[in-house]
């Protein structure tokens, strides 16, 4: 029996990342020993993070280009270059049957490539706003698996389908509230907000939090408060019994389990592990992202009354007031909670492969 081979590239941040093992692990499961190669780019966390997983990775020479003036723009046009011949050479080679890309700088040429060599293509767009490179690839691609309603405004209706974005297997299988409470040994009688900030920390959310940390506690709340690698060593000293701060979580299971209420940021991951998670959440989007789309995805869910959205540049006027509808307002909470619910799509790396089972 042929053994599958698939190229998955998908990196630069967590969002990128964990679809892309999601459906790693979904085709592990569905075929008979695959070989799967993943391609990222150099220097981005992918190239960590992917063999810690158990898969091999080869790194492309590729960056997006900054919105300053940056001496790496004057460099982006050679290492588009470099890296269309690479991702050549890297498909030629390893004569896949199929190329999924989930977004990242290395998505971009070789899904380009790919399309051109006319091998089998499919992308995983998790936003609701795509970006520039996934709307010029979903000319080309034969599959576009999308999470939000309305994305024929980007790409050929005939190419989509909605699956949702793939999301950790043990967030759909959530554990109680009390064992997670006690996994962070937290008073099992209170009240507990979790605080996100991505992947990477967000210096806006740890800045608000250590200025507003005394008006929150007085709701008698306690914290864990997930800052960031970046901002640990500047944040550990305001750390507590009721305020347990830590640069990452690995225990993402655990982290939303405990949680009551939620402030995070909107990243396509985010909000699909939120959907399915349902707790009331404020969602504070970043504005330093490609195409504002943390913004587009946050709005999408405060039109149906799934979240409490406050914008960056509003914080300070509104924060207080929000953050008091969260945590008191029972009829906003349960609004909240069954909204969130409407747009959980658990089952999203199963309805992947079946696009891919399709495409095969």
């Amino acid at each position: 029996m042929k053994s599958h081979k698939f190229i998955i590239s998908g990196g630069g941040t967590g969002g990128h990342i964990y679809p892309a093992l999601a459906i790693a692990n979904g085709i592990k499961d569905n075929y008979k020993n695959p070989k799967i190669l993943f391609v990222g780019a150099r220097g981005k966390m992918e190239m960590d993070k992917i063999p810690e997983q158990g898969y091999p990775i080869v790194g492309l020479w590729i960056s997006g280009i900054k919105r300053s003036l940056s001496l790496s723009n004057l460099l982006f046009p050679f290492k588009l270059f470099i890296s269309l011949i690479h991702s050549s050479l890297i498909i030629r080679k390893f004569k896949p049957d199929l190329i999924i890309g989930t977004g990242g700088f290395a998505s971009g040429p070789l899904l380009q490539v790919a399309a051109w060599l006319n091998y089998p293509t499919l992308i995983q767009e998790q936003n609701s706003y795509p970006g520039i490179t996934n709307r010029i690839l979903g000319k080309n691609v034969d599959r576009i698996c999308v999470a939000f309603d309305c994305m024929e405004k980007f790409f050929p209706q005939s190419k989509i389908r909605i699956t949702g974005n793939p999301i950790r297997d043990y967030i759909v299988k959530i554990k109680s509230n009390k064992i997670s409470k006690k996994f962070f040994d937290l008073d099992l009688d209170k009240k507990t907000l979790v605080i996100i900030g991505g992947s990477l920390g967000s210096e806006c959310i740890n800045n608000l939090i250590k200025s507003e940390l005394e008006y929150i506690k007085s709701f008698g709340l306690q914290i864990i408060w997930q800052c960031g690698s970046l901002y640990y060593n500047k944040l550990k000293s305001l750390s507590s019994k009721k305020v347990i701060i830590k640069p990452f979580i690995n225990h993402i299971d655990h982290l939303y389990s405990a949680a009551d209420y939620i402030i995070s940021r909107a990243g396509a991951g985010s909000i699909s592990e939120l959907s399915c998670v349902a707790k009331p959440s404020l969602i504070i989007p970043s504005p330093n992202v490609s195409e504002n789309h943390q913004l587009h995805n946050a709005r999408v869910l405060a039109k149906k009354k799934a979240i409490l959205l406050i914008q960056e540049k509003d914080l300070d006027k509104k924060f207080k007031a929000i953050f008091s509808q969260l945590v008191m307002d029972k009829k906003i909470q349960k609004e909240m909670i069954k909204n969130l619910k409407s747009f959980a799509l658990p089952d999203a790396t199963k309805n992947i492969i079946k696009e891919i089972k399709d495409i095969l």
